[in-house]
């Protein structure tokens, strides 16, 4: 009965509260957990810390004030100023890489779905960029995506029903005594403390953050005046905190917290905030020996000396190269060691697959136990230092869903090795022609959502990134699957950047059997086009389960894959086989663009009914055909090991 009362007297005082214009709330600490209202993987702990994240991968965490806050006065429908304080820190398990933010947002609703990494717990692909959302938020990021216009991988901005900031900046804040800004790091472990301020007479949302015990900038690191306020502010909204994990774990905490409706949020005492939780540390045994001291001396000396010569092989075997270039780049560089440990010294048993640029190595990092996948380019690669660099510089730099995420480098002597998130289920090709009963088969569901999944990479890299991203090696075992089986495209080593609007550069011919555009014989260059070509001829081998260069009879009605037999939907089946072909034309000018054909995949378009398989083929053999390119394709045929660059049309079986 007690325990009844006191819920009841707890919910009376939250109502109270909710129901003013005066709301005045501050917590330093959370010891009194029936005020604040958690989900996802959030808890508190019992020293009184919000607990967004565990540091586990693809995490979600929310923590609100249980009950809505009025923020519009009934009379005539004004906005109310507010002031809110919290102190945060964000604890990564590994000193090379971190993981998402968190923000502070006004929310119309508790209930929301949401997704976890880049978009922070608070939005999802639905939501996100959606007016209707009236979430105003304040985000604290440590990753830079691309896919949101971020401005680097440390930085805190304004969001207004959407994760592309309105207004961004740097991590830093204002020192009121040197008048200088100093840089903060967001996943330092340390303990920061953000004010966020808005007026409702000026419209002016201002944000200053600090390190602990250090006062409240007198300059805001970041400002905004939200134009049509009372549209975005609903009369009650919720307020709270958003965190969220993506490959790689990290802790996300609340120390504190401080909310007022027009004044200024109540100062938070430092010293009666709970401290940042920390990982447990391993102990050390030490080892008391009761030795004379000439006899400890001599030891000692020895020791030392042993050490040295130890020391100094292994900075021998586990030496590294740094180049200037390499400080441009954006991926982190990890050590020789820590990747020789995770790989258990690229034991073979760790080996996920040989390629044409080196083999590849399952792995986990010593002190995080991230999964890893190492690519260890080989010492007699051809195109060695060159697809290196070409790797890190485009995929370190992307962020979408749909690729393979590069999660760093290191550079050993004459080795270059490139370290990704490991997918778990390995390359497409090993499921659409598996052998024996494993790995099991791919359903159409499946195929279908990988190949708008794979479109809808391919369509960032064409359009939606800050340059054009031509691949060059689009097909089934460059498409990597998750543990959900949703697709990523990877292998970027023979990747080729241009600005938006230019022309590419002429450049050797490369790709592999069965995708190579023909027009690459006379003009050497590789363009969005020849992606096309690609895509065309990787959509046709998802649909029909055979490889380009199968020479097997093909007819029109029999092209589906024999092992779905007729569990498949016919419209997307037709679809896909004739948007194949469409893609595989061999005029490039008939081609669509990738936008065209994610538009059709996602049933934005339709296809022209006059567009047919019958008409494709007899169009073909009206094409000029040209013949230089088959006497290249010869002279190659016997040197195709890394560039299997060969020729079989993908529109029909054979050669006439």
């Amino acid at each position: 009965m007690a325990s009844v009362l006191s819920t009841v007297l707890v919910f009376i005082l939250l109502a109270k509260l909710a129901a003013s214009s005066n709301d005045t709330l501050i917590f330093n600490g959370f010891r009194q957990t029936d005020l604040m209202s958690v989900s996802g993987v959030a808890e508190i702990t019992s020293d009184g810390v919000i607990q967004m994240t565990g540091g586990r991968n693809h995490t979600v965490g929310h923590a609100f004030y249980p009950l809505p806050i009025t923020f519009k006065r009934s009379t005539d429908g004004k906005t109310f100023s507010f002031s809110t304080t919290f102190v945060f820190a964000i604890v990564s398990p590994y000193r090379y890489l971190s993981g998402h933010g968190i923000a502070f947002a006004l929310t119309p609703t508790k209930e929301l779905q949401t997704l976890p990494s880049q978009y922070l717990g608070l939005f999802d692909l639905s939501n996100v960029g959606d007016s209707d959302d009236h979430i105003i938020a304040v985000e604290l990021d440590t990753i830079m995506n691309p896919e949101f216009n971020d401005i680097n991988d440390n930085h805190v901005g304004i969001d207004i029903n959407s994760l592309v900031s309105e207004n961004s900046s740097s991590a830093s804040y204002y020192d009121n005594k040197e008048r200088v800004w100093k840089m903060v790091q967001l996943n330092s472990g340390e303990a920061i403390q953000v004010w966020i301020d808005y007026n409702s007479d000026d419209t002016q949302l201002d944000v200053a953050i600090a390190p602990l015990n250090v006062s409240k900038p007198d300059t805001s690191l970041v400002t905004l005046k939200l134009i049509n306020a009372s549209s975005i502010f609903l009369d009650e909204m919720y307020v709270g905190f958003f965190a969220s994990t993506g490959s790689i774990p990290a802790c996300h905490y609340i120390l504190g917290w401080s909310f007022s409706l027009n004044k200024g949020a109540p100062q938070l005492d430092p010293s009666k905030l709970p401290p940042v939780p920390r990982p447990p540390k391993r102990e050390l045994n030490v080892f008391a020996i009761a030795l004379p001291p000439s006899a400890a001396i001599l030891i000692l000396l020895i020791f030392m000396a042993i050490v040295f010569l130890v020391g100094k092989q292994r900075r021998k075997k586990f030496a590294e190269l740094l180049e200037d270039w390499e400080l441009e780049y954006g991926p982190r560089r990890f050590s020789y060691k820590d990747l020789y440990s995770a790989t258990k010294g690229f034991d073979e048993t760790n080996l996920l697959g040989v390629g044409g640029f080196g083999r590849v190595y399952r792995g986990a990092l010593p002190r995080s136990k991230i999964e890893i996948a190492v690519k260890k380019i080989s010492h007699d690669s051809k195109q060695g230092m060159r697809e290196f660099v070409s790797e890190i510089v485009s995929l370190g730099r992307l962020r979408h869903r749909n690729l393979v995420q590069l999660l760093g480098y290191c550079r050993r002597r004459g080795e270059l090795l490139l370290v990704y998130e490991h997918l778990p289920n390995g390359s497409l090709d090993k499921f659409l022609f598996r052998r024996g009963d494993r790995p099991p088969p791919l359903n159409w569901s499946q195929r279908f959502r990988i190949i708008k999944g794979v479109a809808a990479g391919l369509l960032y890299l064409h359009e939606e990134w800050e340059q054009v991203v031509v691949h060059r090696d689009i097909k089934a075992s460059n498409v990597l699957l998750d543990c959900e089986l949703n697709p990523k495209l990877g292998d970027f080593g023979l990747a080729r950047l241009y600005d938006h609007g230019s022309n590419p550069h002429t450049t050797h011919i490369v790709g592999t059997l069965g995708y190579i555009a023909p027009e690459l014989s006379c003009t050497g260059k590789a363009t969005t086009s020849t992606d096309v070509y690609a895509f065309g001829a990787f959509l046709l081998e998802v649909a029909c389960g055979r490889r380009p260069t199968d020479l097997h009879d093909n007819a029109t009605g029999l092209a589906s894959d024999p092992k779905l037999g007729e569990e498949f939907v016919a419209e997307e089946m037709e679809l896909v086989l004739k948007l194949g072909l469409l893609c595989s034309h061999p005029n490039a000018m008939a081609r669509p663009s990738i936008k065209q054909a994610a538009q059709l995949l996602e049933g934005d378009a339709s296809l022209m009914d006059s567009v047919s398989p019958d008409g494709l083929i007899s169009s073909f053999s009206i094409q000029r055909y040209d013949e230089s390119f088959d006497e290249f394709l010869v002279l190659n045929l016997s040197n195709s090991s890394n560039l299997h660059i060969e020729y079989s049309s993908p529109l029909i079986s054979g050669r006439s």
